[in-house]
């Protein structure tokens, strides 16, 4: 995601995996409830320290918010969307998943009347909320998530991110972003933000609408990207190192508003993992909820 519209506020803080658990599905199948396996095809030993599976009968609101700073109807992350934010659109279903759906009703939000309704939930701790949230320094972000199709390629602008309290000067991590069809990646920071010499960032054509095991490995001067157990790409400028927290969102492009669509983004599970043992803890390797 490019540009991020809200100011944000200050901050005050491997192993084999299960074959039906990893590819990619096409299916829109529940994932019952997936077992807790190590941050597929990174090597390393591993502390979990946050497992979101939806397994519960509603949205867990201690640590995710549905809304963008706020609650109800809100605006968009980006200036760049035809659509308004409703909490009711993220909803955790029976099936143990977390649905964003996108609908074509109109919504209205900041003075101005969108064409879709959209969904995000974030782990922000410094969103408003009184208490609860999610943010972490450095370490594995892994989310399974159903991309919802257009006439055979990913809908919509589906997001699996992270962000720093202030933007860009602390980071924006791009795990997951469906551009125009493809899925994407990219790290964005001072210096970084937009431009093919400046982006640090691409596309992986192996990856499609579907179930899909998508992470990053962000550590101190690196992140590397990893698709459905495949290292996609590694960059090791302009890393931020500031805490960031997470972000699930399905929302409609103004540039490519034609493969809008009624449809859903699934999340069947969201992990933080980071490495075990003093060396990490030396690093800056951290979380608090």
């Amino acid at each position: 995601m490019l540009l991020v519209a809200t100011a944000l506020p200050l901050l005050g803080a491997s192993a084999a995996a299960s074959a039906a658990l990893r590819p990619a599905d096409k299916s829109n199948a529940a994932v019952q409830p997936p077992p807790v396996i190590p941050p597929w095809g990174i090597p390393g030993t591993w502390n979990l320290v946050l497992n979101a599976d939806f397994t519960d009968s509603t949205l867990d609101t201690q640590l995710w918010r549905p809304g963008w700073f706020g609650t109800g109807t809100t605006q968009a992350i980006s200036q760049f969307e035809i659509d308004c934010y409703k909490s009711s659109n993220a909803t955790v279903v029976p099936s143990d998943m977390l649905d964003l759906s996108v609908t074509a009703k109109p919504s209205h939000c900041e003075g101005k009347r969108q064409p879709y309704t959209a969904a995000v939930v974030s782990t922000n701790p410094y969103d408003g909320r009184p208490s609860g949230g999610f943010q972490y320094r450095y370490g594995v972000a892994e989310a399974r998530i159903y991309l919802p199709a257009y006439k055979g390629v990913v809908a919509d602008w589906p997001l699996f991110i992270s962000l720093g309290q202030h933007w860009p000067q602390d980071g924006e991590n791009d795990v997951m972003e469906g551009l125009s069809g493809k899925v994407c990646f990219h790290f964005h920071s001072p210096g970084h933000i937009s431009g093919p010499k400046n982006n640090l960032g691409g596309c992986d054509a192996a990856v499609h609408p579907g179930w899909n095991t998508l992470a990053s490995y962000w550590k101190p001067g690196s992140v590397t990207y990893y698709y459905n157990g495949v290292k996609t790409a590694e960059f090791t400028d302009g890393i931020t190192s500031a805490p960031m927290y997470l972000v699930l969102a399905d929302t409609v492009p103004d540039w490519w508003s034609h493969s809008a669509i009624a449809d859903t983004m699934k999340v069947a599970f969201v992990r933080v993992w980071q490495p075990t043992g003093a060396k990490a803890a030396r690093a800056g390797y951290e979380y608090s909820f």
